[in-house]
């Protein structure tokens, strides 16, 4: 099974903005003065340039234009409650926020049918949301989907059960974890794994030093390196920086890209960017609004679409 994709997802926001319901979890979020009008122009203009970024490179971007009712101020990172896979499943999510919740979407799903994908079976795991059992994606889930592993800290928004029945429901070897960071003179979570960690098909990107346990973080390591990957460590400076909040993408010319904000390439040393450059070119979003409110950055504004043509 292929690690990248040359088609993607992504949702252009209509009323982008501060999310209170996230902000107790998402200490990368920041608020802002601005007016409301203001921030949802500089952040469909953020969009814009990254969806152009990705399409001058050959990648197709299938836009959804997100809805100005209900308010779903976060959906520009469809990622969290929808996935799909080589095999034909689509996954449904779990989230915390009520309001996120709105962002599901039967038409998106549909859609991808009418464009000629093969939906063989749509797996809905909203129902954990009564338990209070929460799951966000491919947030809450880096995958190497070559080796089928899934990687996920636990948290907040990252919970055992369903965490396991998704791993199952995928036929995936589930390795879970603790990872912590220090905020306002306290240890909090990370709310979702791909903040500190992304895998590609060659380079694997993850922060050991947030990894609570290190023997577990050395355990991670060499899983990453058995599974033929190059480690490359990021710091926890880095990783606030969003330097994990990667994604690897192709074109259908098998050219290979790996997508990060420049937040998060300002981050990099030369050797690390050069260890990327290596083996990728990398494809830069301009997003510091979308960052500063959302608290998520590039690799949360893609949702990859592994499905097959019918």
């Amino acid at each position: 099974m292929p690690q990248t994709t040359s088609t993607v997802l992504m949702v252009r926001p209509a009323a982008f903005g501060f999310n209170p319901e996230t902000e107790e979890s998402n200490i990368y979020q920041q608020r802002d003065g601005r007016s409301a009008k203001s921030i949802q122009c500089q952040a469909s203009l953020e969009f814009d340039c990254s969806v152009a970024k990705l399409q001058q490179k050959g990648i197709e971007v299938m836009v959804v234009e997100d809805k100005p009712e209900p308010l779903t101020t976060d959906a520009v990172f469809p990622n969290n409650w929808f996935s799909s896979h080589a095999d034909g499943k689509v996954l449904l999510y779990p989230m915390a926020s009520p309001m996120r919740r709105l962002e599901r979407r039967k038409d998106i799903i549909e859609m991808l049918g009418n464009k000629g994908y093969k939906v063989e079976e749509i797996i809905d795991l909203t129902f954990f949301e009564n338990d209070g059992q929460y799951l966000e994606g491919t947030g809450s889930m880096v995958l190497d989907r070559e080796n089928r592993v899934i990687y996920a800290c636990l948290s907040d928004r990252t919970h055992t059960l369903p965490l396991n029945y998704a791993a199952d429901m995928l036929g995936y070897e589930l390795v879970s974890f603790s990872a912590s960071q220090r905020h306002e003179d306290r240890k909090v979570p990370i709310y979702h794994t791909n903040v500190m960690m992304h895998v590609g098909s060659k380079v694997a990107v993850v922060c050991l030093d947030c990894i609570d346990q290190p023997s577990v973080a050395m355990r991670i390591k060499e899983k990453l390196q058995q599974s033929g990957k190059l480690v490359l460590p990021i710091s926890v400076h880095q990783k606030f920086a969003f330097a994990g909040n990667m994604l690897e993408l192709r074109n259908e010319e098998g050219e290979h890209f790996t997508v990060l904000s420049q937040t998060a390439y300002n981050s990099l040393k030369k050797g690390q960017r050069q260890l990327l450059e290596k083996f990728t070119e990398l494809i830069i979003f301009d997003i510091p609004t979308i960052e500063k409110l959302g608290g998520g950055s590039a690799r949360c504004m893609i949702a990859e679409v592994f499905l097959q043509p019918s």
